[in-house]
């Protein structure tokens, strides 16, 4: 993305196109599967909190990481398969930043019906499903922290699913209007400026959001940065 804005376009092959295509997609449907996870952990730790040690074994995490990972990339490789049958016999310049679903359909000369189902239906079990499944927690949870008797308590739990909560909202909000909108109801200088919500801001985020939650590394960073300005702490 960086050489493109920088060089003004870019150049990349065909079997490199769909590499990139299914990487991206790939990675993609996987942080779909990895934020779900993440709110059922956020559920048990909130709803059911004396069973959360034996619930979530380091057996159960393995699990859900490998099969978020494994799951998203079998999902897309079906979407790959019928990129690839595809007849490109136009332009072949690409409308866009990086080789993605709607700006290789805009290039095709051949009929997308089919595919234009596939990824409506692949919209399901990658999108959908798992917008549904953190829906349903955040219910639970929020019904649990409405529970709390004390202001303290209630600000206190929050903020332990604060950050994924931020993090949901972005990602998700703009999935639904690039995927779940048919990608000609909507221009692609709109896809493009939308794409980089959760291409870029996202992953920005995620080290900030997450990490400066965490006390020990509040603590490093404060230690740190008085060891730069030579001051020294106390501990």
């Amino acid at each position: 993305m960086l050489d493109v804005i920088i060089r003004g376009g870019s150049t990349i092959s065909y079997l490199g196109c769909l590499a990139q295509f299914y990487l991206y997609g790939g990675t993609v449907s996987a942080e779909c599967f990895l934020l779900t996870a993440m709110s059922y952990d956020r559920y048990l730790a909130i709803c059911k909190p004396l069973h959360y040690i034996s619930v979530m074994s380091v057996k159960l995490r393995y699990s859900l990481i490998i099969s978020s990972w494994l799951l998203g990339f079998m999902l897309v490789l079906i979407s790959l398969l019928l990129v690839c049958g595809l007849q490109f016999c136009g332009s072949n310049v690409i409308n866009y930043f990086f080789c993605d679903y709607a700006p290789l359909l805009e290039l095709s000369c051949s009929d997308t019906t089919v595919i234009d189902i596939e990824m409506i239906l692949l919209c399901f079990p990658i999108i959908l499903l798992p917008f549904l499944c953190i829906t349903v927690s955040y219910v639970y949870i929020f019904m649990a922290i409405f529970g709390i008797s004390s202001t303290s308590g209630r600000q206190k739990t929050f903020s332990t699913c604060s950050s994924h909560l931020v993090v949901v909202s972005i990602y998700y909000g703009s999935m639904f209007v690039i995927y779940m909108v048919p990608y000609r109801g909507h221009s692609m200088t709109v896809n493009k400026f939308i794409s980089l919500l959760y291409i870029v801001l996202t992953p920005l985020l995620n080290p900030v959001i997450y990490s400066l939650k965490n006390k020990e590394i509040k603590s490093t960073m404060i230690y740190i940065s008085d060891g730069l300005s030579g001051k020294k702490t106390l501990s």
